[in-house]
């Protein structure tokens, strides 16, 4: 039964990302599949750990998925890993709101059952460390505060000075410090890290592995990942299924439905438009999807005899250059629009099928021009946060009424959309409030910023195929 682990932070900013992936990585030098998880909305995270683990990391999210959903998923996905590695969102307690613990990292640790181990920056505390720790062990008896790793640490005295407060405060173990390195600094961009697509060299992610192996007990981490009880419910309900383990594909975890009678689904899938939901391939192949991998870059057409296409968020505008000058490939996606083909789109796929891309610099770059509007970057992120999106009419994405939830992360907007194009569904911010018309319709084409997972609502994916 493999164990598992959470890897969580008092604030953003703790370094739990990149002290998550070091012990993902010193765990695999050890012999050892690991499972990885990622808490929230994020597709960044994921593909890295994806690429260090060698299996496919899942999203794991406590407001747009029920805890059956999120247990059942755990379960399935875990199985054939020795260990699974859970690594958290935000602060460990911060969610859509300040009065629960709605799609924090918390209330996923209780509802998979899973020890915390808290990353702690330590560049500016000592004995204050104690109490930082003795707070989040008091706050909510529920979770098991199990371990700390306090990143950045400055010298051997400072160690000292926090292993002595925590030891003599705090029933929490101390598993270790991470020495400040800036050669351990992840490079970033304006959404966040850099995709696993544009990668980081196997010479830093092996450095990685190296210093956590050297500076955190290893051994103590790993006695601390309870067994997973597998088949049985978890601490918050749910029950656990079984599947095999993740198979070699064209596309890492993507394992394409094969046979008669499945329908073609061409997903758009290269180092601008990344941004999915494993668990939305998931659910599209169980429905009886074959799913077909292109890029958009490189490939001069659409995948042949394909009944939908499904191009995903990323950073077009990265790449706008490229995207524009392969007019062969919108071309031949604008033809599949106009004759009545089905496409859904999202954030950076919608931006691909505007009448152009305006980049950070200024410079417009043509898109594919199925919908009459132009994507402009800015130098502020526009949106970020959860929402729930109500169908207003019949689409090919819902039936009027239904509803799904998502989340929008993007630092671009668009220009006035003309009324003659239709909108299909109506958007809520999570904590209420704010609404507004999206979904931007055109014949069969659907097109919106919010990303969706269809874990929330599988009829809308349902609807996609039929």
């Amino acid at each position: 039964m493999p164990r598992r682990i959470f890897i969580a932070a008092p604030s953003s900013g703790s370094g739990k990302t990149t002290i998550s992936l070091g012990i993902m990585a010193a765990l695999r030098k050890r012999g050892l599949a690991v499972q990885p998880f990622k808490v929230g909305p994020d597709f960044i995270d994921p593909g890295h750990h994806t690429a260090v683990c060698g299996r496919v990391s899942r999203n794991l999210d406590g407001w747009m998925l029920s805890n059956d959903y999120v247990v059942s998923s755990f379960g399935r996905t875990c199985n054939g890993a020795d260990i699974a590695v859970i690594e958290g969102v935000m602060g460990l307690f911060d969610g859509v709101n300040g009065k629960s613990e709605d799609g924090s990292s918390a209330q996923i640790a209780k509802w998979t059952g899973s020890p915390v181990i808290l990353v702690v920056d330590a560049r500016s505390m000592a004995r204050s460390a104690a109490a930082l720790i003795s707070g989040f062990e008091k706050f909510d008896k529920d979770i098991t505060v199990a371990g700390v790793i306090f990143n950045r640490v400055g010298s051997e005295r400072h160690k000292n000075m926090l292993r002595d407060a925590v030891e003599s405060k705090c029933n929490t173990k101390v598993l270790g410090f991470i020495p400040r390195d800036e050669a351990l600094s992840m490079p970033e961009r304006h959404l966040g890290l850099v995709t696993a697509e544009d990668g980081f060299s196997p010479a830093f992610v092996d450095n990685l592995a190296d210093v956590v192996e050297q500076n955190v007990d290893m051994d103590g981490l790993l006695t601390l990942g309870l067994p997973y009880p597998c088949g049985r419910g978890l601490r918050g309900g749910g029950t656990v299924e079984s599947s095999p383990s993740p198979r070699p594909s064209t596309h890492p975890g993507i394992n394409p439905v094969k046979g008669e009678g499945a329908v073609r689904i061409a997903i758009a899938c290269d180092n601008a438009f990344s941004f999915y939901y494993e668990d939305n391939f998931d659910i599209l192949k169980d429905l009886g999807a074959e799913l077909v991998f292109f890029s958009p870059l490189a490939e001069k057409a659409l995948p042949e005899g394909i009944a939908g296409l499904y191009i995903g968020g990323g950073y077009p505008e990265l790449h706008a250059e490229r995207l524009a000058a392969n007019r062969s490939m919108m071309d031949s996606i604008k033809n599949f629009a106009e004759s009545g083909g089905k496409i859904y789109a999202e954030c950076g796929g919608f931006m691909y099928l505007t009448e152009g891309i305006v980049d950070f610099d200024g410079q417009f770059h043509r898109m594919a021009g199925i919908l009459p509007t132009k994507a402009k970057m800015l130098k502020r992120r526009k949106t970020l946060g959860y929402v729930e999106v109500e169908a207003i009419e019949d689409n090919p994405l819902a039936a009027k009424g239904s509803r799904i939830r998502g989340h929008e992360f993007h630092y671009s907007e668009i220009g006035e959309m003309p009324e003659s194009v239709g909108r299909a569904y109506k958007v809520k911010k999570a904590n209420g409030g704010e609404t507004w018309a999206e979904g931007y319709r055109y014949k069969n084409t659907v097109a919106s910023y919010v990303h969706l997972h269809f874990g929330s609502n599988k009829e809308w994916a349902e609807r996609f195929l039929r």
